[in-house]
C-alpha cells in the first residue's frame, strides 16, 4: 500500500465531513423514535441496545481489571455478561452499573462526534467496537446479530456516498439517545409487578447497601441527561 493509498484513507476516516441539512437531522430523529416507541418496532430494533447493553458491562470489566469470560445475547433481546475477578469492590460496581446507562452514554459520544463533523469515523469506530465485541460473544444468536450489524455499518462506510453516511450515522446516534431511555422505564415496571428481582440495580444494592430504587433513579438521570445534551448536539442548538 502505497503512502498516497494511506494517506487517503487516513483523511478519509479521521477527516469531517460536511454537517446535513437541519431537515435531515429531524427526519432521522423521527425514524428512530419510530423504532423506539412502537412496541412492535421494539421489539427488534431492541436487539441493538442489548449489545450496547452487554457491551458496557464487557468493556468496563476489562477496564477495571476483571476477565471477561464471555458476552450472551438472546432472541428475547435479553443478555448476559459473564466476567471473573473480586465479587465485590469498585470494579464489579462499575461493571454492573454499565449496563443500563451504555447506549446512551455511546450515543451521547456518538453526538459528539456528529457535531465535530466525524461521521466517518463514528461508523468505523462503531464497526472496529463490533468487531471486538465479536471476538467475546458465546453463542449463536449473539454472534448473527453482531455480525448484521457490523456488516451494516462496515458497508455503509465503505460503499455508500456522503449524505448516506451522514444519514445513517444520525439515526443511529438518535436511536442510542432515544433507545437507551426506554430500558430503565420497562425495568421500573417490571420492579413494580414483582418481577426483575435480579436486575443490575438489585447486584448493585447487594454490592453497596444503597437501594435498587435509588440505582434506577440514576440510570433516569444518565439517559434522559445524555439525550438532551446529545440532542443539542445533534440539532446544533
Amino acid at each position: 500500500m502505497d503512502t498516497d493509498h494511506i494517506t487517503d484513507v487516513w483523511s478519509r476516516v479521521f477527516g469531517t465531513q460536511p454537517d446535513p441539512s437541519f431537515w435531515l437531522v429531524i427526519v432521522t430523529a423521527v425514524l428512530a423514535l419510530a423504532a423506539v416507541v412502537p412496541h412492535t418496532a421494539w421489539r427488534l430494533s431492541r436487539n441493538a441496545v442489548t449489545i450496547a447493553h452487554e457491551g458496557g458491562h464487557g468493556l468496563v470489566a476489562l477496564l477495571t481489571g476483571r476477565r471477561l469470560d464471555g458476552i450472551r445475547l438472546h432472541s428475547d433481546t435479553s443478555g448476559l455478561t459473564v466476567s471473573r475477578g473480586r465479587p465485590t469492590g469498585l470494579g464489579m460496581i462499575l461493571t454492573a452499573a454499565a449496563g443500563y446507562i451504555a447506549p446512551s452514554l455511546l450515543g451521547l459520544g456518538g453526538a459528539a462526534l456528529l457535531a465535530s463533523g466525524h461521521i466517518t469515523a463514528l461508523l468505523w469506530g462503531a464497526t472496529a467496537l463490533l468487531l471486538v465485541m465479536l471476538v467475546m460473544i458465546r453463542n449463536a444468536y449473539g454472534v448473527l446479530t453482531v455480525v448484521l450489524s457490523g456488516a451494516a455499518f462496515l458497508l455503509v462506510s465503505w460503499l455508500t456516498a456522503p449524505d448516506v453516511q451522514a444519514a445513517f450515522a444520525y439515526a443511529v446516534v438518535w436511536f442510542l439517545l432515544l433507545g437507551g431511555v426506554r430500558p430503565p422505564f420497562e425495568l421500573m415496571g417490571k420492579r413494580r409487578r414483582g418481577g426483575a428481582v435480579d436486575s443490575d440495580p438489585d447486584q448493585l444494592a447487594r454490592l453497596t447497601n444503597v437501594p435498587a430504587a435509588v440505582w434506577l433513579g440514576l440510570f433516569h438521570v444518565v439517559t434522559l441527561c445524555s439525550l438532551i445534551g446529545g440532542g443539542r448536539w445533534l440539532l446544533g442548538v
